[in-house]
């Protein structure tokens, strides 16, 4: 067998297996043992099954024992085509699971018609699952070396565990690279996503260093536009990194490419701007060591006339000329490419290399600017939803990985409301939680001053970048426009602390005002709207426990049944309160609904889709669970608390909407969840079930601290008596749908139209 098969971790030696698995020093891996697996066995259950299929003259078996292990790891990598392929497919990604029995650890193939159990959430890592079909799949160039294939899986129950070192045998302090089983690949990609750097391949080690300008020969961008078509070499490049890209990865199944990433820079001189394409192998070598604000010596690159079709960004000096008939290449040969990073110290005034000028905006700014306007903001985060995705393209298996956010700089009472996709950074996008200083470039401005409520938000771009943990150091630190602004981290969580005593509760640590989705099934592959259209039989709300009301901004869901209840439940952290209950329904529904041919009911709201009260004492267990899941197992600290512990900030509650199909056949029942807004006076009251529908938010009355619950009753009921409106009319509803894995799909209501009614 292979060296892919068979690596101690504990007890007996690997006897009866040629060579030990490379990954046994595998970091990230070998700490934590599942507990339930924990106990010494005589013999391990991975070499038994490694045995059996070594000794069958079969290429797969049924192991004679099935017994629970489990999954450590999940890995995804594109695997190229095979030879007997004729017609080119689209990516095929194929998936690496890491098992253990708690005496040998094994990396798997997992076969892939199993790779629903991974899309669906259903297989990852951390749980115990039963492996009862396994197969060989073997090298033929190379004698006596194969892959154990999982080709049949029981997925289990998460499993306990304890951070604990493992003693592995062989561990000697080599360190031995990831490496895909199948395809020849050399790295693995995000588990999510295609666009964030994953795995040791990445280094971020690159360093400046001190240069000797003295036989180095320097040309500017503009004399090099003039020349550069009549050149076979070019003199060296002393640029300053403007704009930087996130990565795009490339990868075909029939194309053998080592690393297939791209990524473009923005760099300029005092004489003008261009772009620099970084290609395949360089950007693992140089991607998350080049930063923005950084000044380059480039040499031995290549130019090529620039791509006709791409957009430029927005020069960061409007003084400086723009290039745009030429791009920088940078490649690891053809030729090879040298980048030096010069430390800011050696950094002449002679040279005139032009400053970051960030276009930093306050919140109160942002109601005058025009849509898509380029602004970068900085402030403190007050809420941060959970990680979602969404396909690129419908018949591909490429997805976005975004996310919404509130950022405060304390100008006005409303947030920056941003839809964060993946900028390549993931050790900050899944690090950000409430109360984080944060601050992010190149926002694009959306806007929409037509529907009601207007929509204002704002998105990243291409060249957008994160910044958190403080601003000592950061590349706009120094920007005096920045500084001489009162208006981010103080004032915000001044205005934070405001918020706290305005009537909340404040047992819930110094942000008890802020709140975060927190979800342990938060990849989300693509929310898809659907129309359904039919009369509005029976509305019903739900409310939960009353807390803070800030408006979410990624959860547009609305009732699409009305049922109104409040948890019962009782946790560390929250307080139990009694169910209430009010509900309306017409006539038509009491006739119909028990001669249904089939009745869809969606208006179940699962415990990480609801946002909940930031705690920062939780802040580690809050920010992995509103996170996509990991690739690898992370080990716990002590026993972690339960979702239901944190207070749901959500005052109403959530309601229940049934509709009724047109041939009063089918029904479906969805929810509906609200936002309330105590601060926002558009509107004081509730007329039509259609304005709660549009606005996606109630703005009621205010009311005092001491009638709180009551004044969200009575909004309740107003709501309920809107919806009486709407009996027995015809309705288009769009109902946002959303696979949370583990086989739990949440439906909302998005909006309600008329088609009798345009407006």
């Amino acid at each position: 067998m292979s060296s892919e098969l068979g690596q101690p971790q504990e007890g007996p030696s690997h006897a009866g297996l040629d060579l030990p698995n490379p990954e046994g020093d595998e970091a990230g891996v070998q700490r934590g043992v599942i507990r339930s697996l924990r106990a010494p066995r005589c013999r391990s259950w991975i070499q038994k099954v490694l045995e059996q299929i070594t000794d069958s003259p079969r290429q797969w078996i049924t192991p004679s024992e099935v017994v629970p292990v489990a999954v450590l790891a999940v890995q995804r990598y594109l695997l190229e085509g095979e030879p007997r392929d004729v017609e080119p497919k689209p990516p095929l990604y194929c998936y690496d699971v890491t098992i253990s029995d708690g005496v040998f650890r094994e990396k798997c193939y997992l076969d892939p018609s199993l790779n629903f159990l991974v899309y669906k959430n259903i297989l990852k890592v951390g749980i115990e699952v039963k492996i009862s079909r396994v197969s060989c799949i073997y090298n033929e160039k190379r004698l006596g070396q194969g892959i154990l294939c999982i080709d049949m899986v029981h997925c289990g129950e998460s499993l306990d565990s304890i951070s604990l070192e493992i003693p592995f045998r062989n561990r000697a302090h080599r360190e031995i690279p990831e490496r895909p089983l199948r395809g020849g690949k050399s790295h693995y990609l995000a588990l999510w996503n295609n666009e964030d750097p994953y795995g040791d391949i990445w280094l971020s080690n690159k360093q400046p260093e001190e240069h000797n300008f003295n036989n180095t020969r320097i040309v500017s961008l503009s004399h090099l536009e003039m020349t550069w078509s009549n050149r076979r070499s070019f003199p060296a490049l002393l640029v300053r990194i403007l704009r930087k890209s996130k990565l795009r990865y490339y990868g075909k199944p029939n194309k053998k490419m080592t690393e297939p990433y791209q990524t473009f820079l923005e760099v300029a001189d005092s004489s003008g701007t261009v772009s620099v394409i970084m290609w395949n192998t360089l950007c693992p070598e140089w991607y998350k060591s080049l930063h923005v604000g950084l000044v380059l010596l480039l040499q031995d690159y290549s130019i090529k006339k620039s791509h006709p079709f791409r957009m430029q960004p927005l020069p960061v000096d409007p003084q400086i000329k723009l290039i745009s008939t030429m791009e920088i290449c940078l490649n690891l040969r053809d030729p090879p490419t040298n980048i030096i990073i010069i430390p800011e110290e050696q950094v002449k005034p002679e040279w005139r290399l032009p400053k970051l000028n960030h276009r930093f905006i306050s919140r109160s700014e942002l109601d005058d600017m025009p849509e898509n306007s380029i602004c970068d903001v900085i402030g403190v985060l007050v809420f941060v939803g959970r990680v979602q995705r969404s396909k690129k393209k419908e018949s591909r298996e490429d997805f976005w990985s975004y996310r919404w956010i509130h950022i405060a700089d304390g100008t006005s009472k409303q947030p920056f409301i941003v839809e964060l996709f993946s900028t390549s950074q993931p050790e900050v996008f899944e690090k950000i939680y409430p109360m984080t200083h944060f601050m992010c470039t190149q926002l694009k401005v959306v806007r929409n001053d037509s529907q009601v409520p207007k929509l204002l938000y704002l998105t990243t771009t291409n060249e957008s970048c994160m910044f958190i943990n403080g601003h000592r150091g950061q590349p706009y630190a120094n920007n005096t426009k920045n500084a001489n602004r009162p208006s981010t981290s103080q004032s915000a969580r001044r205005e934070s602390q405001s918020q706290e005593k305005d009537g909340k509760p404040q047992d819930d640590g110094p942000v008890s005002s802020q709140r975060c989705h927190t979800t342990s099934a938060s990849l989300s592959p693509p929310k898809k709207k659907r129309t359904l259209e039919g009369p509005c039989a029976k509305p019903i709300p739900v409310p939960q426990p009353e807390t803070s009301a800030q408006a979410k901004g990624n959860n547009p869901g609305m009732p699409s049944t009305f049922q109104r209840r409040e948890s019962t439940s009782t946790g560390r952290i929250g307080k139990a309160r009694k169910t209430i209950s009010d509900k309306w329904e017409s006539q038509m529904w009491r006739e119909k609904k028990l001669g249904l041919i089939d009745h869809l009911r969606y208006s179940c709201v699962y415990p990480e889709s609801i946002p909940r009260r930031f705690v920062l004492e939780h802040r580690d267990f809050l920010t992995q669970q509103y996170n996509s899941q990991p690739a690898k197992y992370i080990p716990q600290e002590g026993r972690p608390p339960k979702l239901y512990d944190f207070k749901s900030a959500l005052v109403l509650g959530h309601f229940e909407v049934t509709i009724l199909g047109l041939n009063h056949e089918i029904a479906i029942s969805v929810a509906f969840l609200p936002e309330y807004s105590s601060e926002d006076v558009r509107t004081s009251q509730i007329d039509t079930l259609l304005t709660c529908m549009n606005y996606s938010c109630l703005f009621p009355q205010k009311s005092t601290g001491n009638d709180r619950l009551q004044g969200s009753r009575a909004l309740t009921g107003d709501i309920i008596k809107a919806a009486t409106e709407l009996d027995k009319v015809r309705i288009v509803g769009i109902l946002d749908i959303c696979n949370l894995g583990n086989g739990k799909t949440e439906v909302y209501l998005h909006k309600i139209y008329r088609p009798d009614k345009t407006s």
